[in-house]
């Protein structure tokens, strides 16, 4: 045997120094996080990275069995150990694919549009998946798909998890599925039990109804039921006779659930946090699988970030409207609305930044940010030269809007808990002035300094939770009611003289359906209620907006006057702003402006002009930018400054006015009309085609994370966490992070911890995922087909039944041009043979909407052309509810002899 020299003279045999050599790599190898496990002899297959592995019950470094950029999960292995069966989104809906076990290439099995879950294999070698493509409720229930592309649906209604016992053909199952929120120790009414499903047997049997908790996870071995269960407040493993008796606990973890177990040859692998771990059901004995992952963990590599629009949270304006500040996926950035330098500001690893705004000196900014661990005020440098500084200091929940004074020493804020701030940037003391505990938004919103910055407006729900408009005086601390509690008032904004605030009220009270009468009895509904309203701060004020008249000089005198005293203008324009209020009778000064009643917010304003925004009430997405002089010409109406916008700015200086659009923001000139020219519009766009930046995703998974519990923690509605230490939470589950490789991993994680409040309610979706880039949805053609090999074709054995009142609802083969009858066999679709493809999906890819030439068999012989068009698989999904709605009705009538009605609501919202 060949050796190998050792430092000291030592030799050892070569196959021993190598077995050094792979240990050492081995430790070197990176850990992943595990999810989805599937057992089969001595072969893990499990999920990481969105992809599949493939490890030993040894452990060690485990083998890559897919790479495409769609997650892959679900893997379940066939009794006879070479196929894997699982789910993955290769061209756009998650369907069920096959592969072999020693890798290959992936072969699609369904065609269901999302639908269809593989949850094992039947004793004879068929897929067993749970779907919802059948019922007309949203109802799981269970196919066996042979891989001949045969399927037989189990007469069960509700089926969802399952497992076969292989000598009796028993099926064990939960008739509903995981109920979608992250919620721990659930007893409500759906969760998951056990039941037996003998063969010939007319009904299903409950096994575990003796407790109200979670019994999940069936699988079958040597006579006993194995499953999971949070019997002992932990989900464990446990096992029980096929008949619900001799109940045994397995497993005792405590804190740690058992997830997505698998069972195979008297071995169960299962996930504990991050782990895959393996119980031996003949020894006992439980053990964490030791595996490595050999990965370039590519999605952790840094990328960039080249559609930052996709997360543009904040855009504001500098004073003097030649910059704008930009918060996008939690960075800031500053950039000139003219020529100039592109800025990142203070990027700073597993910090997230909020609202950035410019300061009213434009050379820093004011952002909140969780660097201190806390959500607070910070300053940072506008030309992204120096360190931030942090302003706030003792926050303890979520910080929100913000607005600083003109004269940049104040600046007034809010919180998660409703309450008002005022800090002092410059000596740092943050006062807490107000708290409500009225109303169901944000508490105190449209916060407005005067221009003297000696008063601050801002809207608080009163204690009948309507919005009233009230003004707190800094000096004093002198609280005055601006608005009453009878209508809902807001957006306060001051006239730059100090002289007027103008608002917003929803006063305008007149309902758009004419009678209470009639076949569907209307309620009221009223549109374009908020009038613009202004208000006097001194008495013997003349409104801008009144007519002239005898008493007053008439236009051509005004303006006589005006130029007599333009010399005397710029002293008066520098002279200060000192706002004084007669408090005696103010609110008896509020008038109305001739601006039209609309559905209106955003009001801002310089001296000539007014600005706000109108809201589609339908689409309140749909936002147009309004305008109204400040003046008393008669014939005086809104002019539309632009349509289809998102939001809008004022510079401070009242010169520039910022508009953001989806995809572009602009700056013009205010108190001007936009140009009619689009070269000359487009002029005022702010360049940034070339806006990327890099982004670090270890940085943004573990500071998601934080933001996660941290919102958790601000938002749950009770403030003891329902007695969980929240805190403990978060150092439990935080170390794992760093083995987080993906946003699917990150959701995971982020389920494991809310879960603990043991809540409903809590989601845990969306985020950035690896997408396919194929996007090929599926197409329906509303029915029910079978294979029918001896046919010739696809036998149409039910076509959804609709209302013949709503023709539009008819299924594609039922429409009056098409009049495809059940018993009917489809035999081509666009000249192509059915039977020639495994599923008659493959022929209807991508076909929605579009003619499709039919041939087919009717039930007595003859052969037809016909054209249709497919709908989409969520159509169809529409179409199966509609007929158990519209055939409800009729049963209904039935059995009423046409004496009962019958009203159906399909959802709680609209």
């Amino acid at each position: 045997m060949h050796s190998s020299q050792l430092r000291g003279g030592r030799t050892v045999p070569l196959v021993a120094f190598l077995l050094l050599l792979a240990g050492a790599a081995f430790g070197d190898a990176p850990k992943g996080y595990y999810r989805s496990p599937a057992i089969h002899g001595d072969t893990v297959v499990f999920t990481a990275e969105g992809d599949l592995w493939r490890i030993g019950v040894a452990g060690g470094v485990a083998q890559r069995l897919t790479t495409h950029p769609g997650e892959e999960i679900r893997a379940a292995i066939s009794p006879d150990g070479t196929t894997i069966a699982f789910n993955a989104s290769y061209e756009g809906p998650e369907e069920v694919y096959t592969m072999p076990l020693a890798g290959g290439l992936p072969q699609r099995r369904t065609w269901q549009g999302g639908a269809d879950l593989v949850r094992g294999w039947t004793p004879e070698g068929e897929i067993l998946i749970s779907t919802g493509s059948y019922s007309g409720l949203p109802n799981r229930e269970l196919i066996a798909l042979a891989l001949d592309g045969k399927i037989r649906r189990i007469p069960l209604a509700q089926a969802d998890q399952c497992a076969y016992d292989k000598a009796g053909g028993t099926l064990f199952f939960t008739r509903l599925p995981l109920q979608g929120s992250a919620t721990k120790r659930y007893k409500g009414g759906s969760v998951q039990q056990l039941w037996r499903f003998a063969p010939n047997a007319q009904e299903a049997e409950s096994l575990t109804e003796d407790f109200p908790g979670a019994s999940r996870d069936p699988m079958w071995f040597d006579g006993r039921l194995y499953f999971a269960s949070d019997r002992d407040g932990t989900m464990n493993l446990w096992s029980m006779r096929p008949d619900g008796k001799a109940l045994k606990q397995l497993t005792k973890h405590s804190g740690w659930d058992v997830l997505s177990p698998s069972i195979g040859g008297g071995r169960i692998v299962y996930q504990l946090g991050a782990d895959l771990h393996l119980f031996d059901l003949r020894s006992g004995k439980d053990s964490t699988l030791d595996i490595r992952i050999a990965s370039d963990l590519d999605q952790l590599r840094e990328k960039w970030e080249d559609k930052p629009f996709d997360y543009l949270s904040a855009a504001e304006v500098s004073p003097d409207g030649d910059r704008i500040a930009l918060t996008a996926r939690g960075r800031i950035f500053v950039a000139p609305t003219g020529v100039g330098r592109f800025i990142e500001v203070a990027r700073k690893s597993d910090v997230r930044y909020r609202d950035a705004q410019f300061l009213p000196d434009g050379k820093s900014l004011l952002a909140l940010s969780d660097e201190s661990g806390e959500v607070e005020y910070w300053k940072l440098p506008a030309d992204g030269i120096g360190q931030p500084e942090q302003l706030s200091d003792d926050g303890e929940i979520l910080r929100q809007e913000g607005t600083v004074s003109p004269d940049g020493k104040w600046l007034a804020h809010t919180d998660k808990n409703h309450r008002l701030y005022l800090l002092n940037l410059e000596t740092k003391q943050n006062k807490l002035l107000r708290q409500t505990s009225n109303g169901f938004g944000d508490g105190y919103e449209d916060l407005a300094f005067s221009p003297d910055s000696r008063w601050l407006a801002y809207v608080e729900p009163a204690e009948n939770t309507f919005y009233q408009i009230r003004l707190y005086e800094i000096e004093t601390g002198k609280v005055v009611d601006l608005t009453s509690d009878r209508y809902n008032s807001f957006d306060p904004a001051w006239s730059p003289d100090g002289d007027w605030i103008y608002f917003f009220s929803d006063r305008e009270l007149s309902t758009t359906v004419p009678s209470p009468w009639g076949p569907r009895q209307p309620e009221p509904f009223f549109a374009k209620t908020d009038r613009l309203y202004i208000v006097a701060l001194q008495k013997g004020q003349r409104s801008p907006f009144q007519p002239d008249d005898e008493l007053e000089p008439q236009d051509d005198e005004k303006e006589k006057k005006g130029g007599e005293d333009k010399e005397e203008k710029k002293d008066e324009d520098e002279k200060k702003v000192r706002v004084e209020i007669d408090l005696d009778g103010l609110q008896s000064r509020i008038e109305q402006t001739p601006v039209p009643p609309g559905d209106y917010g955003n009001l801002e304003l310089t001296a000539k002009t007014l600005y706000w925004l109108s809201v589609d009430r339908v689409n309140q997405n749909k936002r147009a930018l309004m305008s109204f002089s400040i003046g008393n010409e008669p014939d005086a109406k809104p002019e539309t400054v632009a349509e289809d916008i998102r939001d809008f700015r004022l510079s401070r200086d009242a010169k520039k006015l910022m508009l953001r659009r989806e995809k572009k923001i602009s700056v013009y000139a205010a108190d001007k009309p936009l140009p009619k020219d689009p070269k000359e519009l487009a002029k005022a766009d702010v360049k940034l085609a070339n806006w990327k930046f890099a982004v670090d995703p270890r940085e943004e998974l573990r500071q998601m994370f934080v933001d996660a519990w941290r919102l958790e923690r601000d938002y749950f509605y009770d403030p003891a966490m329902h007695g969980v230490r929240w805190k403990s939470m978060r150092d439990k589950y935080e170390p794992l992070v760093a083995r987080v490789t993906d946003r699917a991993e990150l959701s995971d994680l982020i389920a494991q911890l809310v879960g603990e409040l043991s809540a409903l309610h809590i989601f845990v979706r969306g985020g950035d995922h690896r997408e396919t880039p194929d996007k090929v949805e599926p197409a329906k053609l509303g029915a029910l087909l079978a294979r029918d090999e001896a046919a010739g074709g696809y036998r149409v054995e039910h076509i959804y039944r609709h209302d013949p009142d709503l023709p539009d609802q008819a299924a594609p083969l039922a429409k009056p041009s098409v009049a495809v009858a059940e018993g009917a066999v489809l035999l081509a679709i666009d000249g192509q043979a059915t039977l020639d493809q495994p599923d008659i999906g493959m022929l209807l890819r991508d076909k929605a909407g579009q003619q499709v030439r039919l041939r087919v068999r009717a039930p007595g012989g003859e052969e037809r052309e016909v054209i249709v068009e497919p709908i989409s698989a969520r159509q169809e999904a529409d179409l199966r509810y509609e007929e158990w709605e519209y055939t409800r009705r009729l049963e209904v009538d039935r059995l009423s002899d046409g004496q009962i009605g019958y009203v159906h609501l399909r959802a709680m919202g609209a």
